[in-house]
């Protein structure tokens, strides 16, 4: 006979945080933890076998990292949502775990017991975001004067240099040929610009850069 419990998999690289959160759930007879994985690449294969109702999952940790993770995963199996339980709550790491596809982002802070309310609000699909997580979205969603300001802004004349060339189709080693800079140097700014914009991927940065007007597909960057 199925089970109507919403099944749960817990992902920390640290055993005693999910022997932890194991045993304060199986307390609950509303849930069952099916599974634990303690990295990226082995919640990729539970999720695949398991297909869980909420994945509980840590952002830091060895190998593929909690974003990188969420995107997977919701390839994967979409009708399985991500609740992202962290230490960090800055800009770097919400941004892009959000837009990766997270339904809730909470911080290790929280009691157990605002935990089960949070995974009863995925489940319905409603998202729950910590009080200083959320803060940080209406700050950015309004700008810090309170007036919205383009993001793209926050980025270095150098910077802006690599987006139009990102946005125009080029590697990292042709933009590094182009401006007379090292790959590694161009991997810096990619990685500065993926977080100052809050994207993901090289192809968001490509179709932001259209949106704002930066670049035109038209009129590809020669220089």
């Amino acid at each position: 006979m199925k089970s109507n419990r919403t099944t749960i998999l817990v992902v920390d690289d640290h055993e005693v945080v999910r022997s932890g959160i194991r045993s304060f759930l199986e307390t609950t007879p509303e849930f069952q933890v099916v599974g634990e994985a303690a990295s990226g690449e082995e919640a990729l294969s539970l999720v695949s076998e398991l297909i869980p109702d909420i994945v509980l999952l840590d952002l830091i940790m060895p190998g593929m990292d909690g974003i990188e993770t969420t995107r997977r995963l919701r390839q994967i199996s979409p009708r399985t949502q991500v609740v992202v339980l962290t230490s960090y709550h800055e800009d770097i790491h919400i941004f892009p775990a959000l837009k990766a596809g997270a339904i809730s982002y909470i911080l290790k802070d929280m009691k157990m017991e605002k935990l089960v309310d949070v995974l009863h609000r995925a489940i319905q699909g409603e998202v729950t975001l910590h009080p200083r997580v959320a803060a940080r979205v209406l700050q950015n969603l309004r700008g810090e004067d309170g007036e919205e300001q383009p993001l793209f802004t926050e980025l270095t004349d150098r910077e802006l240099e690599v987006l139009k060339r990102i946005a125009n189709g080029l590697t990292n080693s042709q933009i590094a040929e182009k401006l007379y800079i090292s790959e590694n140097t161009v991997k810096g700014h990619v990685s500065n610009i993926l977080n100052k914009l809050h994207l993901a991927d090289r192809t968001q940065v490509a179709v932001y850069a259209w949106q704002q007007g930066i670049v035109h597909r038209d009129t590809p960057v020669h220089e």
